[in-house]
């Protein structure tokens, strides 16, 4: 047995008809809806994925040295036939020793800039032959003297101009630039 259908008595079944319709847009409504819902959370989730690399400028890096830091000057005052304590007084200690024959040691530095991610990386090589230095590889260029020993090199010479003393000039005059009222200075503020 069918059910009947109800009918609105003051519209003649019309009803039913304005209230599919009013359905169908409100179904319609909802899918726009959930499909704007759907569009919005989707570029939210990779905006946000993204964000580490838009937003990269505003995060603080700290930049990393590592190992041994040198001057071009340091490097520049190794000679030939140093003993390995002379090196290590110019240099400092290495960051790598050869572990079964000390005759090798390796300073190493290594920058990453925190900014850029940019990095500089420098070796210097010294080999020695029993206590001598015999010879230097590495990123640095060597002095023109590394050949010379040191006990046969020459040491920068100072000029005579620049041993004597620099003794500030005096002024002509020896009246003080500014003139104190005697009554002024004898007198004594409180101290609050």
């Amino acid at each position: 047995m069918k059910a009947a259908k109800p009918e609105c008595p003051c519209h003649k079944g019309e009803c039913l008809g304005i209230m599919a319709a009013r359905f169908s847009e409100v179904a319609h409504t909802m899918i726009n809806k959930k499909q704007s819902l759907t569009l919005l959370g989707a570029v939210a989730l990779s905006v946000s994925l993204s964000a580490c690399s838009v937003f990269d400028w505003l995060i603080y890096k700290p930049d990393i040295p590592q190992g041994n830091y040198m001057e071009q000057q340091q490097v520049e005052k190794l000679r030939i036939d140093m003993t390995k304590e002379q090196a290590e007084y110019i240099l400092g200690r290495p960051v790598l020793r050869d572990s079964f024959a000390d005759d090798a040691w390796y300073y190493v530095y290594h920058y990453k800039s925190g900014r850029d991610a940019s990095i500089t990386h420098k070796e210097l090589i010294l080999r020695f032959t029993g206590n001598k230095l015999t010879s230097v590889t590495g990123d640095y260029e060597l002095s023109k003297e590394f050949d010379t020993p040191l006990e046969q090199s020459k040491l920068p010479m100072a000029t005579t101009a620049e041993t004597t003393p620099l003794i500030p000039v005096q002024r002509p005059d020896e009246k003080p630039l500014v003139k104190e009222n005697q009554s002024e200075a004898q007198v004594q503020k409180p101290i609050k």
